[in-house]
């Protein structure tokens, strides 16, 4: 899902997930191609793109066009290598939540370096689950009037498509390269693994884990969402993932031989 291109903005994705009216659809096309942006992917809609779409698309129907649609949100963030999640209340996840300013910055950062971005949106009514928030590096949180917080999805998503905008304009890439001391060491370091491969290896860790007896009876979702925490944040690359893989295949290999099965 990936395209080739050296604008920063075409390797940002915006995801919607769950819509429930095909109108917020076509609004959210129209956001973002005000501000630049054109791609636009739909995981799971429950009515797909209509003519109400169309006509609140109001000229981004290019963009509208061109949205990509899959089944879940997994599949749409495969080749990602950040993932921001918009959610409107705190969560009882350990996740780091960003106003729309500095997680803009973060994302113009990463796609300027190379990365794919996907910007994620959830239902209407209900927003993202926890664990389509467990596959977001960090959360977007809009600061509105906790007095009358709630934000149609298409505002939201202008929301933080005008801060991306906002950066892109204030030349944030440039104003982010790397300092000289450190220059050298970045330059070497590969981009990090995509999500893709981040989800096997936690199913990997989920694996090694239950065949050393680990969780002695407790609930696994607690430590593999710390993990998956320390993981995102350590944005391992392609290779380290491998490392630790390997390591992996080894513990699983011993508790095998430990338990006697070939």
């Amino acid at each position: 899902m990936s395209i080739s291109s050296t604008q920063p903005l075409d390797r940002v994705r915006v995801v919607l997930v769950g819509t429930q009216h095909p109108g917020n659809i076509g609004s959210a096309a129209r956001a973002l191609k005000t501000m630049g942006l054109r791609r636009l992917v739909l995981v799971s809609p429950e009515r797909p793109p209509n003519a109400e779409s169309t006509a609140l698309a109001a000229g981004a129907e290019d963009v509208l066009a061109a949205a990509v649609t899959c089944g879940t949100l997994a599949e749409a963030v495969a080749d990602c290598h950040l993932v921001l999640g918009s959610t409107a209340r705190a969560r009882r996840i350990a996740l780091e939540e960003l106003w729309p300013r500095p997680a803009a910055a973060r994302a113009l950062d990463a796609a300027a370096g190379g990365a794919e971005v996907a910007l994620v949106f959830g239902r209407e009514r209900t927003g993202l689950t926890n664990e389509e928030l467990d596959l977001c590096h960090a959360a977007v949180f809009i600061p509105a009037d906790p007095g009358y917080s709630s934000l149609n999805l298409a505002a939201a998503v202008q929301v933080v498509a005008y801060e991306l905008r906002l950066a892109w304009l204030g030349g944030a890439g440039a104003a982010q390269a790397p300092a000289p001391a450190t220059a050298a060491a970045d330059a070497d370091r590969e981009p990090p693994a995509p999500h893709a491969q981040m989800e096997a290896l936690f199913a990997h860790f989920d694996a090694a884990l239950e065949a050393i007896d680990f969780h002695k009876g407790r609930a696994p979702e607690v430590a593999m969402r710390k993990l998956r925490r320390l993981l995102l944040r350590a944005a391992p690359e392609e290779r380290e993932v491998r490392l630790l893989r390997a390591i992996l295949a080894d513990v699983e290999r011993t508790a095998r031989l430990a338990s006697g099965r070939n």
